[in-house]
């Protein structure tokens, strides 16, 4: 019947049926829920009556499929859980219509691993406090939101370099004797390289005294702990300074040594439990889609440094696949102005299958581990090997470029972050940590205060990572033989020996890329390491474009490698350091500026090109054109606009430009939103060295007093042939020569590099990184002698 033909009351209960029946068939509208401590999950999820948890959100939106953004709008305060908040594929949003987790704005939303204890103290002894506590599981003590400290010995100490205090007889049986029953105890310790370090578990004593222990699996390359630099904690007997804490599971019963402002009538006080908060749990064919977390802290992970125990691909280095945030199987999800709080572990973990993650805005504090981990699955990875020395025949390789599945990280973003004090409890660990993943972005992020790297790309599997306009500096703090970026390449094809590589790489060309199938490029950076180097490419790592950076101290090194071009790069107080180049590396290094004279390891060929560079004097000149290089290079000094503000522009009348060198911002780098800029430290310029300018005067070297070795008097004195070499006038107890060197010594050699005087010495020294041996030809008592050390 026609519409027209219906009485007028017959066409309302038309239209009302018609609409209700389009209603029943449309998903669900988009709206806004909320989430409040004090709400409650019978609740409708309105901004009067809201959930009390987010797990109930997360039901309520499964049920419909919204066609426009919602938002779960949490409101202030700390939500302890009980397990992790897992989002699967049925809690996915879709393009236009994102899922949105977010902190209720100018309200602090703190999602926490752990549980509020409610203790009630009794005084134990000697200022320590004691409380029945029924259920402890982790192994951190949050009071009034800092973490406190385990029972250990030597106590912590806030100034000392490595692990805030060791001492060599941590583990010894004298000190052991002290232990009624050290079971459940742990040993922290330095690697013997200083390679990361180590992790044990205390299982007892034996019947002469000596401490038992398991564990050790924290490094692939285990050469053995740290004959030094070690501690152990969570030793009743060692509870003896403020801020300690010890629980005897056994009398269920926690031991606190409060420090003076804490008042424990009033503290809040947190234990752990979860090693994960957050996980986003998919696969490939069901992924996680299009959810968001916004403005959130997260806190209270536990510690996994017992659970690091997977290798990576032929490096020193294993992991943990877990984190405060992780991140299984998911696409184009993010974490957005988050603060990732003191987490025992991983910040956050991007495992195996992702595609299109975006980190941006986050503050990541005091992680444990890494802060952020892209790392993909080995069974992605054709032909992987996992020993450093292990070897493919390369007549069986496999020769198909690339991946063989898709289960990696790939097409990711870090963004504006700022990463700083991580690696808290682990040292073999990077603010930004990327390895068989592919198209990873790091961008506009501050780095600075870890243990080792500030970046680090593990293998050439599979490249196509950008790293641009960060700031990254006070790296390489308590490990060796690093850098503030570092990388390594030891992929299918690789091994350690020259000629072997030299003659295999030469027939089959096409081995270098099967890995590295795109380059990697690093742009307008800035790098400071004052313990190893600036940017640090070591074994193999190959397909990378570098550019526009500025590197404050360690210089650039470029380890055996291939299709490395290196140009417009500024290295102040250092210079390039080529180690072990290969034959036919294709590398280029052009249009840089450099301080210092190369500093060369075992290198007979220059690759590609080196040449159009700029050196601050003749001298520097010279010895690299000996190498038949750099014959269009020129010298040039007192040309940067103003270097005492890290301005290091060349000015426009400058012969430096004549080469092809280009100016480029100095006032990038590092994070860009404003709340993070307040937060975030600055880099420290350091004085520019002027090797033209060394004087004939005493000066301090390494904690030592030198000059050069001129007069007859001294030449008399020393015993000495000649006026050559640097005498040493003192050596005090702080210098890290002491008990190696003495008055009246010459150095004549310095890590084999002859040391006619000062300015050979302070060049010589720019090669000098933390945890390598130093070799020193010195003459004393009338002869030349050889004395070896290891800078610490």
């Amino acid at each position: 019947m026609p519409i027209r033909l219906l009485s007028e009351k017959n066409a309302k209960v038309y239209f009302m049926f018609l609409f209700l029946l389009i209603s029943l068939c449309m998903p669900i509208s988009a709206q806004d829920y909320y989430v409040a401590v004090n709400g409650n999950d019978n609740n409708p999820g309105t901004a009067d009556k809201p959930f009390a948890t987010i797990q109930k959100a997360q039901q309520i939106l499964r049920s419909g499929s919204p066609e426009k953004n919602t938002t779960v709008i949490i409101k202030g305060g700390v939500y302890y859980l009980d397990e992790p908040i897992i989002f699967t594929s049925e809690d996915s949003g879709k393009p236009g219509a994102v899922i949105e987790y977010k902190a209720y704005p100018g309200e602090d939303v703190i999602i926490s691993g752990g549980f509020k204890v409610k203790p009630e103290w009794k005084l134990y002894k000697n200022g320590i406090y004691k409380t029945k506590l029924k259920t402890f599981t982790g192994d951190q003590l949050f009071v009034n939101g800092k973490q406190q400290h385990l029972a250990r010995y030597p106590n912590y100490d806030s100034t000392a370099k490595y692990f805030n205090g060791y001492a060599a007889d941590a583990i010894g049986k004298e000190r052991a004797a002290n232990w009624k029953n050290p079971a459940g105890g742990y040993i922290h310790a330095m690697h013997k390289a200083l390679w990361g370090g180590f992790h044990y578990r205390i299982t007892g004593k034996d019947a002469d005294g000596n401490i038992e222990y398991e564990g050790g699996w924290q490094n692939n390359r285990p050469l053995g702990m740290h004959p030094e630099i070690r501690f152990v904690e969570n030793i009743f007997e060692e509870l003896d300074a403020p801020g300690e804490w010890y629980y005897d599971s056994g009398q269920q019963e926690l031991y606190y040594y409060p420090a003076e402002d804490v008042d424990l009538k009033t503290a809040v006080v947190e234990g752990v439990r979860l090693p994960n908060i957050i996980e986003f749990k998919g696969t490939e064919a069901n992924p996680v889609k299009y959810i968001k977390l916004t403005g959130i802290t997260f806190r209270h992970a536990s510690r996994t440094f017992m659970e690091t125990k997977e290798p990576l691909l032929r490096s020193d280095w294993t992991i943990f696949r877990g984190g405060a945030v992780l991140f299984n199987g998911a696409e184009n999800c993010s974490v957005e102005n988050c603060f990732i709080d003191q987490v025992g572990g991983n910040a956050i973990f991007v495992n195996n299958y992702n595609r299109s993650i975006s980190i941006k805005g986050c503050h990541i504090y005091k992680a444990g581990a890494n802060g952020i981990a892209f790392v993909g699955s080995p069974d992605a990875v054709r032909d992987p090997l996992f020993a450093y020395d292990a070897e493919r025949d390369f007549a069986s390789i496999d020769t198909i470029p690339g991946p063989k599945t898709n289960d990696y990280p790939a097409n990711c973003l870090v963004e504006d972050c700022l990463i700083n004090e991580i690696g808290r409890v682990e040292k073999q660990t990077a603010g930004v940590e990327i390895e068989m993943s592919r198209n990873i972005t790091i961008s506009h992020c501050t780095i600075y205060d870890v243990p080792r790297a500030g970046i680090n790309i593990g293998s050439g599997c599979w490249g196509g990572h950008v790293i641009e306009y960060c700031d990254v500096f006070n790296t390489v703090l308590e490990t060796g033989d690093h850098g503030a970026f570092n990388s390594w390449g030891r992929d299918r094809y690789w091994v350690s020996k020259r000629a072997q590589m030299d003659s295999a790489t030469a027939a089959r060309p096409e081995l270098v890329l099967l890995d590295a199938v795109e380059p990697n490029v690093i742009h307008d950076n800035r790098f400071r390491c004052d313990h190893g180097w600036d940017i640090d490419l070591d074994d193999g790592s190959s397909n990378y474009h570098i550019y526009n950076n500025v590197c404050l101290n360690g210089g650039l090194k470029l380890r055996e490698g291939f299709y490395r071009t290196a140009e417009n790069n500024i290295m102040i107080n250092n210079s390039l350091h080529t180690h072990v180049w290969f034959e036919n590396s294709y590398d280029v290094f052009v249009r840089n500026i450099v301080t210092t004279s190369y500093s060369t390891i075992r290198v007979t060929l220059w690759g590609e090109e080196v040449d159009y560079n700029i050196f601050p004097d003749s001298t520097a000149l010279a010895k690299a054109q000996a190498n038949n290089t750099d014959m269009h290079s020129i010298t040039a000094s007192e040309f940067y606009i103003d270097p005492k503000k890290g301005d290091y522009r060349v000015r426009n009348d400058s012969e430096v430009l004549s080469t092809g060198f280009k100016n480029f911002d100095m006032d990038n780098f590092g994070v860009v939103s404003p709340e993070l800029k307040k937060k975030a430290k600055r880099v420290d310029f350091p004085e520019l060295i002027v090797l033209s300018e060394v004087k004939d005067e005493i000066t301090e070297f390494m904690g030592m007093k030198v000059k050069n070795l001129k007069t007859l008097g001294e030449v008399s004195a020393t015993g000495m042939a000649e006026a050559t070499g640097v005498l040493v006038l003192e050596v005090p107890n702080e210098s890290e020569l002491h008990g190696y060197l003495r008055p009246n010594d010459v150095i004549l050699k310095f890590n084999k590099r002859p040391i006619n005087n000062l300015r050979d010495l302070i060049e010589a020294d720019t090669a000098v990184r933390l945890g390598m041996k130093l070799e020193l030809t010195i003459y004393r008592d009338q002869k030349e002698q050889e004395i070896m050390t290891k800078v610490k």
